[in-house]
């Protein structure tokens, strides 16, 4: 008589029983989720878009879900450092990250990097996208993206292009634009877009990449010549869309939630509807907006496919283009 298939059946039981322990705990965990303070990453520094389109979400959040939400900003190397902090967190429900699209999709194809963003990182929710306003500096003579390329040709070298890091799609799109324009401008990366800003408004670099400077453009601080989005805005309707002279430059700016691989499924959910119902709130959209930022209420389905989506796009356009991001 053998003992071999009782044992089985008995270990069986036993692994069906832990499973179904394992699958109670984490049902309990969303339930009970969250008992004490969230952090919530931001891979850049104070004052850039990526902290103006999460910081706002907080108060909600906490009203919400009844714990204290908390910014952490890990800004430093195009938003890897933020990255890899958050990959490497306990995946308890307690951490949270917030980036830029080119964080994920462009940086680790332009350089090495200490995280996959596939692996490492689960998607909760492509919870804003923004616009990208192409701004120079008012003493620059050029009221439209073809007189700043016909400027530029005239004076080689002598226009300087603020943006956020090295392999970013801010960079992505001043090269670009060199070479569908025929222009020679000089990309200057900074460490965020808090710290481009002030060079921006005094002069030090005469154009701009980035949304933080929408607010300055009804001041007369910066002239807008062109908006990369898929709608031209509606607070400057007459501003084109860059696609509209050149349209190969057809780029989305997003902003994704991500939470450290292996965070249990149900806690991701709560955060990502959570995330959701604020973006819907009027005021919410109201005071984004004038961010030129649009709260997305995404699905982590839906950020895990955009995700896939432009890093095969960005991806492509790297290599066909032979941008180098060093």
């Amino acid at each position: 008589m053998s003992f071999t298939a009782p044992w089985r059946r008995v270990a069986a039981w036993v692994f069906a029983g832990f499973l179904s322990l394992g699958a109670q705990a984490h049902a309990q965990d969303a339930s009970t989720w969250p008992n004490r303070p969230v952090r919530i990453i931001v891979n850049y520094q104070p004052g850039g878009s990526t902290d103006n389109a999460t910081r706002p979400y907080l108060p909600h959040l906490a009203a919400a879900l009844g714990q204290q939400f908390v910014i952490e900003n890990r800004g430093g190397a195009a938003g890897a450092i933020g990255l890899e902090a958050a990959a490497k967190s306990p995946p308890d429900g307690y951490t949270f990250v917030t980036t830029p699209v080119s964080s994920v999709t462009i940086l680790p194809q332009a350089r090495k990097v200490p995280y996959d963003p596939f692996k490492d990182l689960a998607p909760v929710s492509q919870f804003c996208d923004y616009t990208i306003i192409l701004t120079v500096h008012p003493s620059i003579m050029a009221s439209n993206i073809k007189e700043l390329a016909a400027l530029s040709k005239a004076r080689p070298n002598s226009l300087n292009f603020g943006g956020v890091g090295l392999g970013t799609l801010t960079q992505l799109i001043v090269v670009m634009l060199n070479q569908v324009a025929g222009t020679d401008m000089v990309y200057i990366p900074y460490k965020g877009a808090g710290e481009a800003l002030p060079d921006f408004l005094s002069g030090a670099v005469q154009a701009y990449l980035d949304p933080n400077a929408l607010p300055h453009v009804a001041a007369g601080k910066a002239k807008l010549l062109a908006v990369i989005d898929r709608v031209r805005h509606p607070d400057f309707p007459n501003v084109p869309l860059i696609t509209e002279t050149y349209p190969e430059m057809d780029f989305v700016g997003w902003f994704g939630m991500y939470a450290p691989a292996g965070t249990p499924e149900p806690i991701i959910r709560k955060m990502s509807e959570a995330m959701a119902r604020i973006g819907r709130m009027p005021d919410m959209q109201a005071h984004l907006l004038k961010l030129a930022i649009r709260p997305y209420p995404g699905t982590p389905e839906q950020l895990g496919a955009v995700m896939r989506r432009d890093y095969d796009r960005y991806g492509k356009l790297i290599k066909d283009f032979k941008i180098s991001m060093d």
